[in-house]
């Protein structure tokens, strides 16, 4: 089925224009309370969202949607996305909600819905719900809606995180940079650390509603480097807007991904024989790096495809609890069933505070030269179905060979196809990722 709304990560769009237009945005509470209904007599909503200035109107949209259905709704106000995921489960709402853009900038925002297990939704749960959203008329319900507020639930979400820290590790005194983007995590990183008597050093903690993601955070680790050097952290954590990615720079400034956050992690559980499922789940996009150091370890990576959801799927599935992305999306599953930031900062926090130093954590990681391409496109065709595209991606995949990769697809949240190449030496990527992205251009560029 072609969806309209739901990509990889939720509903995505710029507030006020489809699909976060107030019409569509009531239909998703009203569908989500028919959908709840269905299934139990008397469901709670829990809502929360990042720093955004278009959270607190998309939230009244939808929850006049809710309440036009008679569902009980609550407030956690801004939290992290794996935080609602967390308390949805530890205090047995029906769903939860939380209205991001992730690593977006502010002028997007989007809406991510999570099951009473805490995991999102499956994709056969979103068709049925898209399908119910798109036939809903004009809302009828005017005015502002009082939320039930439940100021207790961050610190319920701060207590579960400080009871998945490692037995015997002591953050005590530790100097950690936090570059909290001014996102949802700007009040909670920090807390969680200084609580574990880390001392903290946290920068972009400062959210207007127009900051979130600007020159910072996950994707922007510059300013981390230079502040960890500048004060000798011991570790710097990057975050996302929702925070349910990290990024982290080691005491020498060297960035590590979440490709090195599972090899370090694989590397720790293993050796203390809490490793389950004899393997590692990544995705598509996953250096190659990543997966020739943990064959050195004895441990084959599964790849699945981009996004969360199917790391998760393949990891229960396959009985594995550690997979994640690159990005650093990371689940560790026998603490959480979503990709924590906040969570996964403290893993590798605690890691060092046990092993030693980042940098000795991933030793041996060579990455190799990759490259992503990002192009816009009118439509979204079959990639393999463009001749000029499938023909050139066989005349690199045989010169690659065994000594690179090639991915190409489409983005689940933009217009845009994603060309990722990644080899042995720099010049091998440059050539074949521009030939690539040249053929998608020219057969279907926006």
């Amino acid at each position: 089925m072609s969806r309209e709304l739901f990509g990889t990560d939720g509903i995505r769009g710029v507030p006020g224009t489809p699909p976060l237009d107030d019409r569509t945005l009531y239909s998703v509470g009203r569908a989500l309370g028919k959908y709840l209904l269905e299934r139990e007599k008397r469901p709670r909503v829990l809502i929360g969202m990042d720093t955004r200035e278009s959270g607190p109107h998309i939230a009244q949209q939808i929850l006049a949607g809710l309440a036009d259905d008679g569902i009980e709704f609550h407030s956690a106000g801004v939290i992290t996305t794996p935080g609602i995921a967390c308390l949805v489960r530890l205090e047995k709402f029906s769903a939860g909600i939380v209205l991001s853009a992730s690593h977006n900038p502010y002028h997007d925002n989007g809406v991510k819905l999570f099951a009473g297990s805490g995991m999102k939704f499956p994709d056969e749960a979103e068709e049925k719900l898209e399908a119910e959203i798109l036939r809903y008329p004009e809302p009828g319900r005017r005015g502002t809606l009082d939320c039930i507020a439940a100021p207790a639930l961050g610190e319920d979400y701060l207590q579960f995180l400080r009871s998945r820290a490692i037995p015997g590790a002591s953050l005590a005194g530790m100097k950690v940079v936090l570059d909290c983007a001014n996102g949802a995590a700007f009040s909670l990183g920090p807390a969680l650390f200084r609580s574990l008597g880390a001392n903290v050093i946290a920068i972009n903690d400062r959210p207007d509603g127009r900051n979130i993601n600007t020159d910072c955070g996950s994707l922007h680790p510059g300013s981390l480097q230079r502040k960890v050097l500048e004060t000798r952290a011991a570790l710097g954590v990057a975050f996302d807007g929702d925070a349910d990615r990290a990024m982290f720079a080691s005491a020498s400034g060297r960035v590590v991904d979440g490709d090195g956050v599972l090899l370090a992690a694989a590397r720790y559980l293993k050796s203390t024989g809490a490793l389950r499922g004899g393997k590692v789940v990544g995705t598509s996009m996953a250096n190659l790096g990543l997966e020739r150091a943990l064959a050195g370890e004895g441990l084959p990576l599964a790849r699945v495809p981009v996004g969360d959801r199917y790391v998760l799927e393949e990891m229960v599935r396959s009985g594995c609890n550690l997979g994640g992305e690159q990005s650093g999306h990371i689940i560790f599953l026998d603490d959480a069933t979503t990709g924590d930031g906040l969570l996964t900062a403290l893993k590798i926090a605690c890691m060092v505070a046990l092993r030693g130093p980042l940098d000795a954590l991933v030793h041996g990681l060579k990455v190799f030269p990759q490259t992503i391409i990002n192009i816009p496109v009118r439509s979204k065709p079959p990639l393999e179905s463009l001749p000029g595209v499938s023909r050139t991606l066989a005349e690199a995949t045989r010169a690659l060979a065994e000594s690179g990769r090639i991915v190409l697809r489409y983005s689940g949240t933009e217009p845009k196809a994603r060309v990722m190449v990644e080899a042995e030496r720099e010049e091998d990527v440059k050539r074949w990722a521009d030939a690539l992205a040249n053929e998608i251009r020219s057969a279907i560029g926006a």
